[in-house]
């Protein structure tokens, strides 16, 4: 190609004299970017705007009507659908975000990829906290126990102060403050004392053996069932179990409600031995009897 005289040939040069070609309809491609090319910027900035706006309507609207679920239906847990709620939430803003950057042309399936190993890396680190989310979402969608419960979890005996999606609060017997991860609470044995309305109270009872055991049972009975708090039905349970080294014993077993257990058991020991007093039927306890022989020597 012929070099024009006075030519500028530096790489600047040649860009600002490709710039000055009329090759559109007369209009250079300075021209063409300040028109055509700032009203497609100015459209793809509210095509983006207008996606973000409607995202983010979306997923309110969606996480609205989930936790209402939950609101409308009073046997499921709040704390789960608020949870369900928010993943929606993120995940529809999460979308949007790709779409506003589809719309300026940015390829985002290497911005995908990066996600996906990058949310594969955190959920390595972060496996034992996902894993007590894992289990809070268990335990709040089968409810093995619920706030006000009396347990025993994890070798902890208390009340359930507060179910999270990482921890169960508990207050135990002595009203300290514990704990418990949630992947330890569903991994473990659960007893729950509160499930059921009612619970069996068992005693043992021990009389001597010259004492008229159907007298020992009849003030027995009488004793435990004059308490209101001693249900009839299951019916009552009262046979001799064992014939002690000093004692005969007697195996009692009665019906009580579960709010009145520990005070009602409590209380029934200190009444039937008052009973027994009463009535003057001997409670022995354990005696050793020490046997001495004595004799002369031999001469």
């Amino acid at each position: 190609m012929e070099q024009i005289e006075g030519e500028d040939t530096t790489l600047w040069g040649k860009l600002v004299s490709f710039v000055q070609m009329d090759i559109y309809n007369g209009k250079s491609v300075a021209d063409l970017l300040t028109l055509e090319a700032l009203l497609g910027i100015a459209g793809n900035a509210v095509a983006a705007v207008l996606i973000i706006i409607l995202g983010f309507m979306v997923s309110g609207f969606l996480r609205r009507k989930i936790k209402k679920v939950a609101q409308n239906h009073r046997n499921l847990d709040e704390t789960l659908f608020d949870f369900f709620g928010n993943i929606v939430r993120y995940a529809v803003l999460t979308f949007t975000g790709l779409f506003v950057l589809n719309t300026f042309g940015v390829q985002t399936t290497s911005i995908i990829a990066v996600i996906g190993a990058a949310g594969l890396a955190i959920g390595l680190a972060l496996q034992g906290t996902l894993s007590n989310v894992a289990a809070g979402v268990m335990i709040i969608l089968f409810r093995p126990l619920k706030i006000g419960d009396f347990v025993e979890v994890n070798n902890v005996v208390g009340t359930v102060k507060e179910i999270t999606l990482n921890y169960t609060e508990i207050a135990d017997t002595s009203n300290v403050r514990v704990v418990v991860p949630n992947s330890e609470v569903w991994g473990n044995t659960i007893k729950n004392y509160s499930s059921y309305t009612t619970r069996r109270a068992e005693w043992t009872f021990g009389v001597g053996y010259g004492v008229n055991l159907a007298k020992a049972e009849k003030v027995i009975r009488d004793t435990v069932m004059a308490d209101e708090r001693s249900h009839s039905e299951p019916e009552p349970f009262l046979q001799v179990n064992s014939l002690g080294g000093s004692s005969v014993d007697f195996l009692l077993r009665v019906w009580c409600d579960s709010s009145d257990y520990f005070q009602y058991q409590a209380d029934m020991k200190r009444k039937v031995k008052e009973a027994l007093d009463e009535a003057d039927i001997n409670i022995p306890f354990p005696t050793q009897t020490l046997l001495v022989e004595t004799g002369s020597k031999a001469d």
